[in-house]
């Protein structure tokens, strides 16, 4: 596998607790492009000692605007595939090649499919996004895309879609989608949603 044409787009908030060894485990899939998004703590400075190349935000821009820097250096450094993933520890990195092979099998985005969500609002949303476009779930962080998708709309997002804008652009462009079930853990620390009202109201 050459590893050089993989991007693994990781956004982060203070996350000091678990971004090191989610860098140690992706590396060997591709290159670490971790977002540090205007954290307080020592997420950039663990994030390059483990081998990740960090953009850094000078303020909290949110979670579509660290996925839009993370997408637009990945552009830069010519990376043919890019696949999010969370910084908080939910993802199972294992999965990565998974989401690597179905690309290199034809399709142009691979969506994860969560084992579980979190709140009523990402069912609400998921079960519309099922019957209008066949994404059944478009709030999972876990997704991966050729550059020519991200090329074809010139950005990653452009009103806040906590992650869906791109997928749902692909979807009506008729680029060719799959997705993919994956096992989730219980996140280290807070939600980038928030608490539950919070969350539930911002989805």
């Amino acid at each position: 596998m050459d590893r050089s044409r993989i991007g693994i787009v990781i956004p982060a908030l203070n996350e000091s607790l678990t971004i090191e060894n989610i860098v140690k485990t992706v590396v060997k899939y591709g290159l670490p492009i971790v977002v540090d998004d205007g954290s307080v703590d020592d997420t950039s400075k663990l994030a390059v000692s483990a081998g990740a190349v960090v953009v850094s935000h000078l303020q909290n821009c949110g979670y579509d605007c660290a996925l839009n820097s993370g997408f637009k250096k990945a552009d830069e450094l010519g990376i043919e595939i890019i696949i999010t993933v969370d910084a908080d520890g939910q993802h199972n990195p294992s999965h990565i090649q998974k989401f690597i092979d179905i690309i290199d099998s034809g399709s142009d985005v691979v969506a994860g499919i969560r084992s579980k969500k979190q709140r009523f609002s990402e069912h609400l949303f998921s079960w519309y996004t099922t019957v209008r476009f066949g994404i059944k779930d478009p709030l999972c962080g876990m997704k991966a895309y050729r550059r020519t998708v991200y090329q074809s709309l010139g950005y990653f997002d452009s009103y806040g879609s906590i992650g869906t804008e791109l997928i749902i652009f692909a979807t009506k462009e008729q680029f060719k989608i799959s997705q993919l079930h994956i096992e989730v853990k219980e996140r280290k620390g807070q939600s980038r949603f928030g608490h539950i009202l919070k969350g539930n109201y911002k989805i």
